[in-house]
């Protein structure tokens, strides 16, 4: 790689103008297809296969009418007052005017939505007054019957007495007939004729109670119908009073639901769109955005919120340019030429142009998270004026000692090009296995993250040597040129540090860092809400202006589906509705249950529910978790419950990236176990490589919470709302300090395998290597934390803490545990750090990373006088060829007396510790 690196460095110093005519046509070609092939790019994050969008799919099947997501906008008086007549029209005209953006089902005011429950709640109490009059009328008609059944029993008694003493009244006139009949005469003659006449008067009294008893008998019939009429109207009155009372306890669930706040001075409207919140298209809710930026409503300010107006963040903001500034000051203080400190900033310019454009170029074919081209562009900038900065400064030192130009580049290529090759490429390792996690918008954000640096790695030795072949000599300031071959001696360490330093720089080191990692005991995860926005933003006004009039919970409602075992009738729809939104509602951190609707075949039914605590609260989250493994006794047996929302989403969304965390953790920690043990043919240096890397990432991320979660120093770093940490970030965080981890453990380490494999004591090795390496390191490390750094301050609550993180890992292990740790660990182990079994060394293919073979072979034209070292070499020394630094251009280290040097990495015959 290295000769092949040479020849592209020659090559391109030649043909100079070729090379940057080639990567201006490829940067042309990169904008024409993204011009011709872009996509949208979207503000949300989603998992397949969650279990939200499981409820998803089964609404979208069974209940087309609750699916689609929704999106809130807040209406607020900017008096404080009570919405007028006027405003509310107009509130519903700018709602209505909504619908006929794309993607939109419909749009509906608080207002309506407020009266419609109002009206209702009226209604019970209008329903319960019926039900009591017509109860009381029950009543006082059953008393009447009850009195009529009262008299109808007297007159029936009185008839059965009158019956009672006319049949009486008839016997005696029979007795009186048989005795006439045994008289004679006249006398017989007179007692015929009184019993005619008797009979006459009994026949006419029959015939009165006669007449009473059908009187009475109709009078019973009446009875019968009316009471018969006064139970069916009394089964009617309880048949209403049930379901007003269903009505009731549903009412009575939703009654800390309001849509307009209690003083009237704050409204919500609501979108509901055809497909779910976070497969709206970017310009759909950019539309919406704009309208709502342009409302002209007298006297009412509307805000839209996070699930809206969460767009596409800017690249460049002022933030990251002032790191690209600090970049350029750290870059000429260290060049101290204005020409010299362009080079790499113009590289990494081109690099992150070419790498954009053409990963944005597959937009429309793959969906891009709006974060994704950001990350690509703070990498790629970052890496790129690194990877540029190394081979400049190769350049530049062997210029001063009397190199030729061409030559001077085509070395440099081969050598510190050979370094960045293999740094690059540990970062594309440790980018490209994001995908191994499975969830695809983090894989594509790795993807295109290991393009930028790619395309970094390509400029910086290609592009780089074509300009640094244009600018020539310039490179070096004026009295740098009168100088040329005249450098001086370089002076190296040849005492090590003392064991006790070593000893306390460790254990210090360790419990700084850990002190500093504590916090991640207790991160969380989740994604942005408007609470994280900034405090002028639309969403940010939208969170509080919701929190303060209706509730934390209305920032983040769920949707709730039961499952039922089996359809149900029409008429237990409201009964069951009630049955199960009272099972919900029994959960301690339900503020409210409104129920939504059953489906049409009566087999699903949905519910809105509204937590105590805000979307990213811990009450939420357990909520959301209670609530899916809670099942509710229906008449039929058990109806099982899901949960969709974008509050849902977020905590599915943070628990897939936390259960794939370790797995990519070991991942990474087990690639820099095989590379390192590769590039520095030991196991210990790789132990310790890898367990600085780990403190590192901890104390990152101990930082993140800090700040982030528990809102220490929220002012400095403007966390105003302090809540849980960007759920996709501690793997983005770990994937890309293992690379630039390895980039600082490669140019100092490195440095120290070369001393003791040239015969310097192990110890000895430890401070040459960082003598050597520790200028270029620091100023790349400060170029990276520059760059990082601006991106701290950016508008978007995303890019904020990946900007810190990212930042403040990279000071923690450049200058903690790369300068500090990493050397005392080394001393402490002197040479058995080195310790490596002969047959795995015959297997184990010589990398020769930074070319010291190549040098070796193309000594070039530099000053044959040039010292190597201040001090005078034994004589047997002489016949060692003198090479320089790869990091530095430092000149080589000298072999010690009674060494053997080597470059297999071998521990020396004889070495003196």
């Amino acid at each position: 790689m290295a000769g092949l690196l040479y020849r592209l460095g020659r090559f391109a110093a030649r043909r100079h103008w070729l090379v940057i005519i080639t990567w201006i046509v490829i940067m042309g070609i990169a904008g024409g297809t993204y011009a011709l092939f872009a996509g949208t790019i979207s503000s949300s994050i989603t998992i397949p296969n969650t279990k939200t969008s499981q409820v998803q799919d089964q609404l979208a099947d069974k209940f087309p009418s609750a699916n689609g997501g929704n999106g809130t906008l807040v209406f607020e008086t900017t008096d404080g007052k009570a919405f007028t007549s006027a405003q509310k029209s107009g509130v519903d005209d700018f709602l209505k005017d909504l619908e006929d953006l794309n993607g939109v089902k419909g749009a509906t005011s608080g207002f309506s939505t407020q009266d419609q429950l109002d009206d209702q709640r009226q209604k019970i109490v209008d329903g319960r007054k019926e039900i009591s009059d017509g109860r009381a009328q029950i009543k006082d008609g059953q008393a009447q019957l009850d009195a009529q059944k009262a008299q109808l029993e007297s007159g029936k008694q009185q008839i059965a007495d009158a019956q009672a003493k006319l049949d009486a009244q008839k016997q005696q006139l029979s007795a009186a007939s048989a005795s006439g009949a045994a008289a004679t005469g006249a006398a017989a003659s007179g007692a015929a004729a009184q019993a005619q006449a008797a009979q006459a008067q009994l026949t006419q009294a029959q015939a009165q109670i006669d007449a009473q008893q059908a009187q009475i008998t109709s009078g019973e019939q009446q009875l019968t119908e009316a009471q018969q009429k006064i139970d069916e109207n009394t089964t009617k009155l309880d048949d209403s009073a049930k379901q007003l009372e269903q009505g009731s306890d549903l009412l009575d669930l939703s009654k800390d639901i309001r849509f307009v706040s209690s003083n009237g001075s704050a409204a919500i409207g609501t979108v509901q769109f055809t497909k779910s919140t976070y497969e709206v298209p970017q310009s759909t809710k950019t539309a919406i955005s704009d309208k709502a930026d342009a409302a002209e409503i007298d006297g009412v300010r509307v805000y839209v919120s996070n699930d809206i107006a969460q767009g596409v963040p800017s690249i460049l903001g002022p933030g990251e340019i002032a790191g690209v500034i600090v970049a350029a000051i750290v870059l000429f203080l260290m060049l101290r030429t204005i020409v010299g400190a362009a080079v790499p900033l113009v590289s990494a310019v081109l690099g992150i142009g070419v790498a954009s454009l053409a990963a944005l170029s597959f937009s429309s074919l793959v969906e891009f998270i709006s974060v994704t081209p950001v990350l690509g562009v703070m990498l790629g900038l970052a890496v790129g004026i690194d990877y540029s900065l190394f081979i400049l400064n190769r350049h530049r030192t062997q210029l001063k000692q009397g190199m030729g130009v061409h030559e001077s580049i085509g070395l440099a290529n081969g050598t510190s090009g050979n370094a960045v090759v293999f740094a690059g490429a540990t970062v594309i390792v440790a980018l490209l296995a994001l995908n191994i996690t499975g969830i695809p918008f983090l894989g594509l954000m790795g993807t295109v993250g290991a393009v930028a640096v790619f395309f970094a790695i390509l400029i910086a030795t290609s592009f780089t040597p074509a300009l640094l072949s244009i600018i020539g000599m310039r490179i070096l300031r004026g009295k740098e040129r009168t100088r040329i071959g005249n450098t001086g001696s370089t002076r190296v360490p040849n005492k090590p540090m003392s064991t006790w330093r070593a000893v306390i720089t460790l254990v210090a080191g360790i419990a700084v860092l850990g002190t500093i990692a504590l916090p991640a005991t207790q991160m969380r995860l989740g994604l942005p809400s408007g609470s994280s926005e900034a405090v002028d933003s639309s969403q940010y006004k939208a969170y509080k202006t919701l929190s303060k009039e209706f509730g934390a919970g209305q920032n983040g409602p769920l949707l709730v589906v039961a499952t039922l075992p089996k359809a149900i009738d029409e008429g237990d729809v409201t009964a069951t509705e009630v049955t199960i939104g009272q099972a919900i509602a029994k959960n301690s951190d339900v503020d409210a249950v409104l129920p939504i609707g059953a489906s049409k075949a009566r087999d699903i039914i949905a519910f809105q529910v509204k937590p105590s605590g805000g979307p990213d609260s811990i009450s939420t989250e357990d909520l959301v978790k209670d609530l899916r493994t809670q099942n509710v006794n229906v008449d039929d047996g058990k109806a099982t419950l899901g949960v969709a929302g974008n509050a849902s989403a977020n905590i599915d969304v943070s628990e897939k990236l936390s259960s794939v965390l370790p797995l990519y953790l070991a991942v990474v920690v087990g690639l820099s176990l095989i590379i390192l043990i590769v590039v520095f043919r030991s196991f210990l240096v790789p132990i310790t490589a890898t367990a600085g890397f780990i403190l590192s990432v901890l104390a990152a991320f101990g930082g993140l919470t800090a700040i982030y979660q528990w809102g220490w120093f929220g002012s400095v770093f403007g966390v105003h709302d302090p809540a849980p940490i960007l759920s996709f970030l501690p793997i983005i965080e770990i994937g890309i300090l293992f690379g630039l981890a390895m980039d600082y453990q490669l140019f100092l380490v490195s440095g120290m395998r070369e001393a003791y494999a040239h015969g310097a004591s192990a110890k000895v090795a430890v401070q040459r290597g960082l003598h050597a390496g520790r200028a270029v390191v620091t100023a790349a490390a400060i170029i990276m934390i520059s760059v990082f750094a601006g991106f701290i301050f950016s508008d978007s609550s995303t890019i904020k803490p990946i900007g810190f993180g990212l930042a403040f890992g990279v000071l923690v292990d450049a200058f903690v545990v790369r300068m500090l740790l990493i050397p005392a660990a080394m001393h402490l182990l002197g040479k058995s750090a080195w310790w490596f079994p002969k047959w795995l060394d015959r297997i184990v293919p010589d990398v020769d990373v930074e070319g010291a073979k190549l040098e070796r072979s193309h000594p070039g034209d530099r000053n044959a006088d040039l010292q190597r070292n201040s001090e005078p070499e034994p004589a047997r020394v002489g016949a060692v060829h003198a090479h320089e630094d790869t990091r530095t251009g430092t000149h080589a280290l000298p072999v010690e007396p009674d060494a053997n040097p080597h470059e297999s990495g071998h521990e020396p015959a004889h070495r003196a510790e």
